[in-house]
């Protein structure tokens, strides 16, 4: 079996080949473009096909490249940067990865693995990942409209962006520039409101073909938008073997403090999926409200741990909730049907006034 790892930038990749021994087959450097990746692939396709490969995850500069091996019928690995390295410096003593490098930890079984889903999964994944990006982009706008008006100490007692309230935002006389300046925000509101538009309905159109999304609908404050993102984040459940190990992937485990027989916990570690603790910790506010149990949970928590506190270990019953649906493709024991009923409807609204627009 040889071993082949590759060391990913952004306009070129190093790639060392080595054999069972450790033994260097082969060195070489290639672009990281269409033409490159291709050019990659045949030159591996000259060795055995008793190969394996190696790369970092490092940004979406692997990507190009994984899939290319993939389609190839290459066994590909993911290597986690941090973890890696940390093992990298601890017992090969290396003050940096490169090719040759993560080749011996590919030979040594010593790369810590990324999980990476099926290509429909990441796509569905970016979908979703971009209406966050969308949304920050229309709270910045937002903000900067807020700041014209405060410059200016104008008041106003009613939403500023409601239909009335963008009206009297373009009737304001204000002086030329931040006149402009406010035109121009306008528009760009309106530009950013169309693109999530279009992305909510995108992703609506998901969440109506996959019946998992109408069974995680049945939970308090998880609509068809936090239940896709929740769903395609965490792939296949069945890689979890408890939910413990769910919830240590999203970061929601307490941290550990242990020295000699003093043991202590503190707070999450947050080192995990930052969407699905997110996304969670979003709709823990809304069932601490209206979901029965998780209500009083919530207030006996809060009682002794405070209200931050509280809404984290609600998401962490969520999370664990949500582990036990997903594997066992059963609904969720709380769910009160006819809220679940009234977000499907709603979703197939949605959809269908698209398609008859």
């Amino acid at each position: 079996m040889l071993s082949l790892g590759i060391d990913i930038h952004k306009m070129n990749g190093v790639v060392a080949v080595k054999d069972d021994e450790g033994r260097l087959v082969d060195r070489f450097s290639f672009s990281n473009d269409k033409e490159g990746i291709v050019q990659l692939a045949s030159r591996i396709r000259r060795f055995s096909d008793q190969i394996q490969a190696v790369m970092e995850s490092t940004g979406n500069y692997w990507i190009g490249v994984y899939e290319t091996l993939e389609s190839e019928g290459i066994s590909v690995v993911l290597a986690n940067p941090v973890k890696t390295r940390i093992i990298a410096e601890s017992r090969i003593k290396s003050d940096r990865l490169d090719a040759s490098l993560l080749a011996d930890l590919l030979r040594a079984n010593l790369i810590a693995e990324c999980y990476v889903p099926r290509k429909e999964v990441r796509s569905i994944r970016a979908l979703v990942r971009h209406r966050v990006t969308l949304v920050k982009m229309r709270t910045q706008i937002k903000n900067r409209i807020h700041a014209i008006l405060d410059k200016h100490n104008v008041i106003y007692q009613h939403g500023i962006f409601t239909k009335v309230g963008l009206e009297w935002l373009q009737s304001l006389g204000l002086p030329e520039i931040d006149r402009a300046l406010l035109t121009s925000n306008l528009q760009a509101l309106r530009n950013i409101e169309s693109l999530i538009e279009e992305n909510n309905l995108q992703i609506a159109k998901v969440a109506l073909n996959d019946e998992k999304v109408n069974l995680l609908m049945g939970f308090t404050g998880i609509d068809y938008y936090t239940a896709v993102l929740l769903l395609y984040e965490i792939a296949d459940v069945k890689r979890f073997p408890s939910p413990k190990k769910l919830i240590s992937w999203a970061g929601l485990a307490p941290s550990l403090h242990q020295s000699g027989d003093v043991c202590r916990t503190g707070g999450i570690t947050k080192t995990g999926n930052k969407w699905v603790r997110w996304i969670l910790c979003q709709a823990a506010h809304k069932a601490c409200l209206y979901d029965p149990k998780l209500s009083r949970f919530y207030k006996r928590v809060s009682a002794r741990r405070g209200e931050n506190k509280a809404v984290t270990a609600v998401a962490r019953k969520m999370l664990v909730s949500v582990y036990h649906v997903l594997s066992r493709n059963e609904p969720y024991h709380g769910e009160r049907s006819d809220l679940r009923r009234l977000k499907t409807n709603k979703l197939k609204r949605r959809v269908q006034t698209d398609f008859h627009a």
